[in-house]
């Protein structure tokens, strides 16, 4: 079930885990701070290791980038102050240097402002080269991890939040903490840089401006991290949000959506859970401008009153025009440099905090390994039969309350064909989990020839089976490729690929596709792709266990989308596939069962029959009743059929 089939939410202890709890005394107030600071510096160093880990030119471009775009505006500054002084000297003719020396400054000015748009430039291309590379290699990262996980993380709601929320920022997040942490670098040289001008002049002005910033840090850092934490509660609703939106653009929902009239109530739902989520949003929103808006009034006539100072000072001849040019740039760009360290330094804590979406998914736990004991891993010995055996299993999903297997014992002995019957719910599919080691029982062991298969490479165990799972893939690739993924540590070859093909009795529509084996699949990305029916596609799935070199056979309604000529085609083809392998059905459709060397009947996750169809039906019990109301329905039919 993927992440919209998935209850929502994450659960609270992981919220509690992520936060940092605000301190309660005044004591409590330098540790609470030390945990928050230390907390930023972990992730803002990790995001710099991934982006070492892409290219190492990216951080020494941009550094050295950052560095020049921070003293340019200084030296910008000062060229300015000399050529205004300089051409106001020629207008009251008091220029003694003549024009060389505007005409040298002029020069400088447009030097700066060439040097400027470069950097700003070469920046701008940086950054979408960098872009796309440290998404391509978190993406790969997510993917890797991904590959290695259980699949019982898969069934928990707190794995889709994380698994949801490092997709999300991977595409821009990093990038964009990583720009602005340049760029805080660049306001911190420049705003140091125009203090030490204007401490010349007026060495208060600088603190003034920056006591005055302080509130609106505290603003800023503040509604960052109530952000943050909003949108970790709120990870329900835009999951709820993506997930009506998405049936509405569902190819393989828009017919029942249409003909059931849906799309209005779809449509309802979207917007009645953003209405809730939004509500929150707006509140955090408008708070912010509020503070925002005031902190921002006192600041402007703060301003105001430090620039009337300066004009004054020029107004009594104690500076001079180019002197006001510099400092009220000056008292400018400090203003500017604060603003900017506060938003970007908000922006980057925000981010970092994202990342810890990131940091929770990659560290993830792999619960599913090799049992190392005193002796190596035993040798699986391919190409020849293996007997499966379990013994007490038992197993109960990851946060259920109650087991769905219970107690179950049975052994599968080499080259024996055994069916698995059972109403839905019983345990079938799960059972097969366990054997195929996609989970490990809660209780009990499972063996395989005579070894407990937790001790067994868990690569070299999984390229035992050949699956047709229930759910089988569809991949968005060739006809070729499609068959070729039972397999793909063997050379795919095409007598190979077209065996496995006829073997599934696809290979006629195959043949009548546009390219054949190599005509694309669905039109997701091209558009002379086929769409193919879902017993096609069914087939497609038994191709590629014809395909696969496996010693067991696991094969989960492996006819359920066939007509009765072609499941008794493929029925007659796996009869030839499975001799002197071990083979395992599921099966609704009981008339596969008469051939089996073994039946198994589960109830409530329980074993309760077992043996041969003809001594099944001897012993008259829960087979014998499930075959014989089965039976029945079909010779009813035929009888109405006849008359």
């Amino acid at each position: 079930m993927g992440p919209m089939g998935m209850p929502p939410g994450p659960p609270p202890d992981l919220q509690k885990k992520m936060r940092v709890p605000p301190p309660k005394h005044l004591r409590e107030v330098p540790a609470y701070l030390a945990k928050l600071a230390g907390g930023f510096f972990k992730r803002w160093l990790y995001l710099f290791q991934l982006v070492w880990e892409t290219r190492k030119w990216i951080l020494f471009v941009m550094c050295t980038l950052s560095i020049l775009s921070g003293f340019l505006p200084i030296v910008s500054a000062l060229v300015a102050k000399h050529l205004i002084n300089a051409l106001v000297s020629a207008a009251g003719g008091t220029l003694d240097a003549g024009f060389s020396v505007i005409l040298s400054l002029l020069i400088l000015t447009f030097a700066c402002t060439f040097a400027t748009r470069m950097i700003n430039s070469v920046s701008n291309f940086v950054t979408r080269l960098a872009s796309e590379l440290v998404t391509n290699h978190i993406r790969v990262k997510i993917m890797d991890k991904a590959k290695k996980l259980d699949l019982a993380s898969f069934d928990r709601p707190e794995f889709y939040e994380k698994l949801e929320n490092a997709n999300r920022e991977a595409g821009h997040r990093p990038v964009q903490i990583l720009k602005s942490s340049f760029s805080l670098v660049s306001s911190i040289i420049s705003m140091v840089s125009f203090v030490a001008v204007l401490a010349a002049v007026s060495p208060w002005s600088s603190v003034i401006i920056i006591l005055l910033s302080l509130p609106s840090a505290i603003v800023n850092f503040v509604y960052r991290r109530k952000n943050v934490l909003y949108m970790r509660r709120r990870s329900k609703d835009r999951r709820e949000m993506d997930y009506f939106s998405g049936l509405m653009v569902n190819k393989d929902m828009v017919k029942e959506i249409r003909m059931l009239d849906l799309g209005n109530t779809l449509m309802q739902k979207f917007q009645t859970v953003f209405k809730r989520y939004f509500a929150g949003l707006r509140r955090l929103i408008l708070g912010e401008g509020a503070w925002d808006t005031g902190l921002t009034a006192l600041s402007a006539a703060v301003n105001c009153l430090l620039f009337l100072s300066i004009a004054y000072q020029v107004y009594g001849g104690t500076l001079t025009v180019g002197d006001y040019t510099l400092y009220t740039g000056a008292l400018n760009a400090i203003a500017s440099a604060v603003a900017a360290l506060i938003s970007t330094t908000a922006g980057i804590y925000e981010g970092t905090l994202f990342i810890d979406n990131m940091i929770a998914f990659m560290a993830e736990p792999v619960a599913l390994k090799t049992v190392s004991g005193a002796l190596p891993a035993p040798q699986i010995m391919q190409g020849r039969g293996h007997t499966l055996r379990f013994e007490h299993v038992s197993f109960t999903y990851p946060g259920a309350a109650h087991e769905v297997l219970s107690d179950v014992n049975f052994t599968l002995n080499a080259g024996e064909t055994t069916v698995l019957v059972g109403l839905n719910g019983a345990g079938k599919t799960t059972l097969l989990k366990l054997l195929m080691r996609l989970y490990d029982p809660t209780g009990g062991v499972i063996y395989l020839d005579g070894k407990d298969i937790r001790t067994y490479d868990l690569r070299a165990y999984y390229d035992l089976f050949g699956i047709v799972f229930q759910d089988f893939g569809k991949y968005a690739l060739s006809v070729r490729e499609n068959i070729a993924f039972g397999d793909i540590h063997r050379e795919s070859t095409p007598d190979a690929i077209r065996q496995a093909a006829e073997a599934a009795n696809a290979e006629a529509f195959i043949n009548r596709l546009p390219d054949g084996y190599e005509t694309p699949l669905t039109r997701m990305f091209e558009l002379n792709g086929v769409e193919l029916s879902i017993g096609q596609w069914q087939k497609l799935a038994i191709a590629r266990a014809f395909y696969s070199r496996s010693d067991i056979l696991i094969l989960d309604e492996p006819t359920a989308a066939l007509d009765a000529i072609a499941e008794q085609e493929i029925y007659s083809q796996f009869d030839a596939l499975r001799k002197g392998k071990t083979a395992i059905f599921v099966s609704h459709r009981l008339s596969c069962a008469r051939t089996a060397s073994k039946i198994l009947v589960l109830q409530n996750g329980r074993v309760i029959e077992d043996g041969t169809h003809a001594e099944l039906m001897q012993a008259g019990g829960e087979y014998a009743r499930l075959f014989t109301v089965q039976a029945s329905r079909y010779l009813s039919e035929d009888s109405d059929s006849l008359r």
